[in-house]
């Protein structure tokens, strides 16, 4: 339950798939003109994502490695085709909103990526709840987003206006959260700062752009910025904000546990630890060799002074018989 529940915060927070790995841009970016949108779209995309996760999870030891990706593609677009028909059936504004996108789910690189990086290599029920985890994490990114292009787009949240739903105008909502950070009371820059802030948005109405296509770059990369200070400040004071979980690596296709905030360190780690094992191998390798040399060399060595001894030893023993030869000789005169 434990490892379970690991996945769920890892989806959400440590590996967020929009805010942290950037993945499944595409409906990020195109679906996310309001909350609604950006909600059906997450919770569509969360139950592929957890279904798929959990068949792959529970076939990895039947499916070939060598047709893996069709394989999962199948298993995928069977959710997909199974979400589409019920949101065409059940919610056919929301399916008319999301259009050609719900299709699009197949090849979302989210669920392909979680379905080779962890649910081919895990348990069903942790894959089951990774699929979960990335699920809510990318629906939070995606409402987040829509909530943002929403409210300042059109003035609306949910589709209802927000004067009505907050009980007060945009422009004085927006200020008076900007007021929280720049006191109405300051002086110098930061007073001609608060003074401007005042003015435009006392008259403020909805920005239409960011409701449009270049609305959600300007928004999503403010989302970001946001998280980005956010994780700074925590690794001033002292978390581990270096590493996340299982994120993306070097090798998409066979990642598992690296971080990609990590991964040009952990990947310059990998080669000077490679290089170093190729060093200390070769220096071995070189020193058996220069120990095998020197053996043979002695015993070459040992052969030869046993060839001369051996020489010798004949040479004496020849030359006593000479002799031997000579005083037979000698006596029989």
């Amino acid at each position: 339950m434990k490892k379970c529940l690991e996945r769920l915060y890892n989806g959400l927070i440590k590996e967020n798939p929009t805010f942290v790995l950037m993945l499944g841009m595409c409906p990020t970016l195109a679906v996310t003109t309001s909350a609604i949108n950006g909600l059906g779209m997450g919770l569509s995309t969360m139950v592929v994502l957890a279904l798929s996760n959990m068949i792959i999870s529970a076939l990895r030891k039947i499916i070939p490695d060598k047709v893996r990706i069709p394989a999962y593609i199948v298993i995928i677009a069977t959710f997909v085709t199974i979400v589409e028909l019920l949101m065409h059936a059940y919610v056919p504004g929301l399916y008319s909103a999301l259009g050609i996108y719900i299709s699009l789910i197949v090849v979302n690189c989210i669920i392909l990526g979680r379905a080779e990086s962890y649910a081919s290599k895990n348990p069903v029920f942790p894959s089951l709840f990774d699929g979960i985890g990335m699920g809510l994490g990318f629906t939070m990114a995606l409402t987040i987003i829509g909530l943002v292009r929403e409210f300042l787009g059109a003035g609306t949240l949910f589709g209802f206006a927000a004067s009505d739903v907050l009980g007060d105008k945009i422009g004085n909502i927006v200020l008076a959260a900007f007021e929280r950070a720049v006191s109405p009371e300051s002086t110098g820059f930061l007073k001609v700062i608060h003074d401007i802030f005042a003015l435009e948005f006392s008259s403020f109405s909805p920005v239409g752009i960011l409701v449009m296509a270049p609305g959600a770059f300007f928004v999503l990369a403010t989302l970001t910025m946001i998280q980005n200070v956010i994780k700074d400040k925590g690794a001033k004071a002292g978390k581990d904000t270096s590493k996340i979980g299982s994120g993306c690596s070097s090798d998409c296709m066979n990642c598992s546990d690296m971080g990609c905030s990590r991964r040009l360190v952990d990947n310059k780690e990998k080669v000077n630890k490679e290089t170093s094992a190729k060093e200390v191998k070769s220096e071995n390798k070189d020193k058996a060799e220069a120990k095998d040399k020197t053996a043979a060399k002695e015993k070459a060595d040992i052969k030869e002074d046993s060839a001369k001894e051996k020489t010798a030893s004949s040479e004496e023993v020849k030359e006593e018989k000479a002799e031997d030869a000579k005083k037979e000789d000698k006596d029989e005169r």
